[in-house]
C-alpha cells in the first residue's frame, strides 16, 4: 500500500513547454509527468527533443513558455543552472560521468559539502559516511581510492549515490547503459529498482527497447519536438512503440515498391564476408555477406548499432574479434587505409566532423581519398585533379561557382555530393553510405537514391544506412536488422514492407 501511494505521488510536472532555437522549433507544447517510485523512459528518435527537454528541466537551456513544478502543490520553478536544479532535488547522471578522476570516491561523493572539524576536512567522518552511503545501495568498494581505479559502470553508480545522498527526488539517467556490458547493466538496473523502492522518481533516457521493457513502468515518447503520448509499458506492444517513435501508423502503411530503375542482377560474387566480426562495447559478433551489385540496408532504431557495424567492417572502429574476407581474401584491417586498398569506401554519418575538410576547396576534397590510396610518391598532377573534379561536379550536379571554392561555402546537400564524389573516384567495389541524405533537400535526396541504384546496376556492392524506412525500401534489395548492438535478422525482397521492417526492429512481433 505504501509503495502504491509513493507511485501515485507526482514529484515533477512539466506543462506546455516551448523552446525554440534559430529556425528550429525544439519543443512545442510538451507535457511530462513523473511520479515517485517510478522508472519513466523518455524516448524518441534523433532530434525528437529528449535532450532539449532534459536541458530545459536542469537549467542548461532556458525555455520560452510553460511551467515546471516539483511536487503538485509547489510553486512553479525555473532552474537557472544544474546546481540550482540540484538544490531543487533534480540530479542528472550522464553517459560521460562528471566525476573528478584524480579525487577519491569519498571526495567525489562529498565535493563542495565536505564534513569539517576545526575548520579542516574531517577525512575519517567523510570516509565513514561514504561507506554508509554506498553500502545503503549495495556498493562495496574502497572509498579512499581515486575514481579512475573503477569501471565506467561503478563510476556511474558513485555519481548516482552522490545524487541520492543530496536528496534527489528526481534522478535523470541520460544514456547510462551505452558503455556498459550486460553484467554491468544488470547491476545498474538492480540499483535503479532499489531507488525506485525508496520512492525516487527516475527519468531513463535511452535508445534500447529491451532495457525499457525490462526496467521501466512508463514511457513518454517525443517526435519532432512534440509530445506523442505517455504510455504504460505493460500496455504498449513493442511494435506500437516503434510506430509511435517513427511516426507511422499501421492502418495506413503502404509498402513502397522500387521502380526498378537502374537495378541490375545481384551478382554471385561475394564482395564482403564477415564472420563473427565484433567491436567490444558497441557491436556484438555478427555474420554478413554482401554480393556484387547488391544494395543491403542496415535498419534499426538510433543506437541499435547500424553505424557501428559499418565502421567495424571498414576498420574505422577496429574489430577485436572475428574474420573479414574481401572478394574471398582474408583481410586484416588495422586502419581505414587497409580497407581503402582492398576496394572499400565509407561515407560517414557526420559529414561535418568526419567528412568534409572545411577549409579545402571542392577539388582538394574530391581528390584526397584517391591520393591517400595512391600514396605520397604517386602524386596526381594538377591536370588529373582538375579533370577528375570536373567529371564529378558534372556527374553529381554539384552546385558550385568553380572547383576552387572552399567546400564550407557549399550547401549541406552539395557538400554531401562532394564527399560522395571523393569516394566514387577511388572506384570501390564496396561503398558504405551512412545517412547519405540526412539534412538535404528532397530533390538531392532523390538524385542520390537514383545514383545508388545506378551504382548497384553497374556491379558495385552498396551498404545503405538511413533512418527513413521509405528511403531504404526504395533503394535496398535486402535489409539486416539491428537491435541493441546485435544483428538480429535479415529481410529479403518479399518481406520488405514498412510493417515487416518495423516489426523486425521492435522484435517479437506485434503481440509482445
Amino acid at each position: 500500500m505504501e509503495n502504491s501511494r509513493k507511485e501515485n505521488k507526482i514529484v515533477l510536472t512539466m506543462r506546455h513547454i516551448n523552446k525554440n532555437f534559430p529556425g528550429v522549433v525544439a519543443l512545442e507544447n510538451v507535457d511530462f509527468t513523473l511520479r515517485a517510485g517510478e522508472i519513466h523512459a523518455l524516448m524518441g528518435e534523433n532530434g525528437a527533443g529528449k535532450s532539449t527537454l532534459i536541458k530545459v528541466l536542469t537549467g542548461v537551456e532556458e525555455f520560452e513558455t510553460g511551467e515546471i513544478k516539483i511536487d503538485e502543490s509547489s510553486h512553479p520553478i525555473i532552474n537557472k543552472s544544474p546546481q540550482e536544479a540540484q538544490v531543487n532535488g533534480i540530479s542528472t547522471v550522464y553517459q560521460e560521468v562528471n566525476l573528478c578522476p584524480n579525487l577519491s570516491v569519498a571526495e567525489n561523493l562529498f565535493i563542495g559539502r565536505e564534513p569539517k572539524k576545526f575548520g579542516a576536512i574531517d577525512w575519517k567522518t567523510m570516509n565513514k559516511k561514504s561507506k554508509e552511503v554506498l553500502g545503503g545501495l549495495d556498493i562495496d568498494i574502497d572509498v579512499t581510492k581515486t575514481v579512475d581505479n573503477y569501471s565506467i559502470a561503478l563510476q556511474q553508480m558513485i555519481a548516482i549515490a552522490r545524487a541520492v545522498d543530496m536528496s534527489a527526488k528526481v534522478l535523470i539517467l541520460d544514456e547510462p547503459t551505452s558503455s556498459l556490458d550486460d553484467g554491468e547493466v544488470e547491476k545498474l538496473f538492480a540499483l535503479m529498482r532499489k531507488l525506485k523502492a525508496q520512492g525516487v522518481g527516475i527519468i531513463f533516457v535511452t535508445h534500447f527497447l529491451e532495457q525499457v521493457y525490462e526496467v521501466c513502468d512508463r514511457i513518454t515518447v517525443l517526435r519532432n519536438g512534440a509530445l506523442v503520448g505517455e504510455f504504460e509499458v505493460e500496455k504498449l506492444p513493442r511494435v506500437r512503440l516503434v510506430a509511435e517513435m517513427m511516426g507511422k501508423d499501421f492502418d495506413d502503411l503502404a509498402a513502397i515498391k522500387k521502380s526498378g530503375e537502374g537495378t541490375g542482377k545481384v551478382g554471385e560474387e561475394v564482395v564482403i564476408d564477415a564472420k563473427k566480426l565484433q567491436h567490444t562495447g558497441t557491436i556484438k559478433p555478427f555474420d554478413i555477406q554482401i554480393h556484387r551489385g547488391e544494395v543491403i540496408g542496415l535498419t534499426g532504431l538510433l543506437g541499435s548499432g547500424r553505424s557501428e557495424l559499418a565502421r567495424t567492417i571498414y576498420g574505422a572502429d577496429k574489430a577485436d574479434g572475428g574474420d573479414l574476407f574481401v572478394k574471398g581474401q582474408k583481410l586484416l584491417v588495422g586502419a581505414p587505409i587497409d580497407a581503402m586498398q582492398a576496394g572499400m569506401a565509407y561515407l560517414p554519418e557526420n559529414r561535418k566532423e568526419e567528412g568534409i575538410i572545411a577549409d579545402l576547396s571542392v577539388r582538394e576534397n574530391i581528390i584526397i581519398a584517391l591520393q591517400a590510396k595512391k600514396g605520397i610518391f604517386k602524386l596526381l598532377s594538377k591536370k588529373e585533379q582538375e579533370e577528375f573534379t570536373d567529371k564529378y561536379i558534372d556527374l553529381l550536379q554539384i552546385k558550385t561557382a568553380n572547383r576552387e571554392v572552399p567546400i564550407r561555402q557549399l550547401s549541406g546537400g552539395n557538400q554531401q555530393k562532394v564527399i560522395l564524389g571523393r569516394w566514387l573516384l577511388t572506384n570501390p567495389d564496396f561503398i558504405i553510405l551512412d545517412e547519405p541524405t540526412r539534412g538535404i533537400d528532397i530533390g538531392t535526396k532523390t538524385e542520390i537514391q537514383k545514383l545508388v541504384l545506378k551504382l548497384a546496376g553497374e556491379g558495385m556492392a552498396v551498404m545503405f544506412i538511413s533512418s527513413e524506412i521509405e528511403e531504404m525500401l526504395r533503394t535496398c534489395s535486402r535489409m539486416a536488422v539491428l537491435r541493441d548492438g546485435w544483428k538480429v535478422g535479415e529481410l529479403g525482397d518479399s518481406e520488405l514492407s514498412q510493417e515487416g521492417v518495423m516489426k523486425a526492429i521492435a522484435g517479437g512481433g506485434s503481440d509482445e
